[in-house]
C-alpha cells in the first residue's frame, strides 16, 4: 500500500486544476477514512459468520474488482484519456501546473536541497506522530483511563474517523474557496496546516482535564477533525511546489510520516511504562507546535520545480 498515496498525488497533480486541488485531495483521502470505518464495522460480523480468513478473501476480492474497473477506465493524464471531451481537456491542461516534459530521472539532489521540501518532510513527521498515537492508542486510553471495556473502546475509536472524513471535505471546500477569491496558495496552505497543527494540540491539552467518556471522545473527535485540515495544507503542498514530482515528494515525506508512526508508538509504550498519559500528550503537543513554526517559516504554495 505504500505506493498508493504517491500515485494518487501524482495523478491529481495532472488531472485537477489548482483552484480545485484541496477539495479533490480531501475527497480522495476521505475514502481511506470511510474505508477504515467500513473495515472496522464489517470485520467482526464477517469473522463471526464466516471465520477470520473471510476478511482477507472478501476484501481481497473487492480489491481485484476495483482493479479491473480502474485498469479499463483510468488514464495517467487528460491527454491519454480517449473519452474526455476536448473542452474539458483544454480546461484541465490550462489550469494545471504540470510541465509537458517527460521525467527520465529524479533530481534527488535538487529536491533535497530546498528548504521547502524539508519543511514538508519535517512537518509530515510532526503531524503523523500525533495522528498515529491518536488512532492506535485510543482504545487503550479509553480502557485504562476511563474504564471503558475493549468492545466499547473499539466502537468509540471509530468516531474520530467519521469526523476526519467530514472535516477533510469541509477544509477542502474552505481552502479552494479562498484560492478562488484571490488568497495566495501559500497563505491558504499555511492557514489550513496551522489549524491542522494547533487544533489537535489544543484538544490534546484538554484531555488532561476531562474525566468522563463523552468529554474524552469529544476531545479525540475534535483533535482528528482539526487534523483532517492537513489535507488542504501539508498534503496538497507536494503538488503545489513540484507537480511533476508530486509522487516522489509525497514518498519522501510519507517515509518520515511512517517513521513517526513507528517511533511514536514505541515512545508511547515507554512513556506509559515510566510516566503517565499526560506525558504522551505533552510530546505530541510539542511536536505539533514545532511543526507549526517550521511550516509558517519555510513552506510555500508557489511552484519551485519545473
Amino acid at each position: 500500500e505504500g505506493v498508493a498515496m504517491p500515485a494518487m498525488n501524482n495523478l491529481l497533480s495532472r488531472w485537477v486544476p489548482v483552484a480545485e486541488r484541496s477539495r479533490s485531495l480531501s475527497l480522495v483521502y476521505s475514502g481511506m477514512f470511510i474505508g477504515s470505518i467500513a473495515g472496522l464495522a464489517l470485520s467482526p460480523a464477517l469473522i463471526s459468520a464466516l471465520g477470520w480468513p473471510s476478511v482477507f478473501y472478501i476484501f481481497g476480492c473487492l480489491g481485484l474488482a476495483w482493479y479491473s474497473v480502474w485498469s479499463s477506465k483510468a488514464a495517467s493524464t487528460p491527454s491519454d484519456d480517449p473519452v474526455i471531451s476536448n473542452a474539458e481537456k483544454a480546461y484541465i491542461l490550462a489550469n494545471t501546473r504540470v510541465s509537458g516534459k517527460s521525467t527520465r530521472s529524479i533530481p534527488w539532489r535538487l529536491l533535497l536541497s530546498r528548504k521547502e521540501v524539508w519543511a514538508i518532510i519535517l512537518c509530515h513527521f510532526c503531524h503523523n506522530w500525533g495522528t498515529f498515537i491518536l488512532l492506535t492508542w485510543m482504545p487503550t486510553y479509553y480502557n485504562q483511563v476511563l474504564g471503558c471495556d475493549i468492545f466499547k473502546s473499539g466502537i468509540f475509536s471509530v468516531l474520530p474517523w467519521m469526523t476526519m472524513a467530514i472535516s477533510a471535505n469541509v477544509g477542502g471546500w474552505i481552502a479552494d474557496t479562498l484560492v478562488q477569491r484571490g488568497t495566495s496558495v501559500t497563505a491558504v496552505r499555511k492557514i489550513m496546516q496551522t489549524l491542522g497543527f494547533l487544533g489537535p494540540a489544543f484538544c490534546l491539552t484538554q484531555l488532561q482535564h476531562v474525566h468522563t467518556l463523552p468529554a474524552a471522545v469529544a476531545c479525540m473527535m475534535g483533535a482528528q477533525g482539526f487534523d483532517a485540515f492537513s489535507q488542504s495544507g501539508l498534503y496538497s503542498n507536494h503538488q503545489d511546489i513540484g507537480p511533476r514530482y508530486a509522487g516522489v515528494l509525497l514518498g519522501l515525506s510519507n517515509t518520515a510520516g511512517v517513521l513517526a508512526g513507528v517511533l511514536g508508538s514505541l515512545a508511547t509504550g515507554y512513556l506509559l511504562a515510566h510516566g503517565t498519559w499526560a506525558d504522551v500528550w505533552r510530546v505530541a503537543v510539542i511536536l505539533y507546535l514545532v511543526g507549526t513554526v517550521i511550516w509558517n517559516l519555510f513552506a510555500t504554495g508557489e511552484r519551485i520545480f519545473d
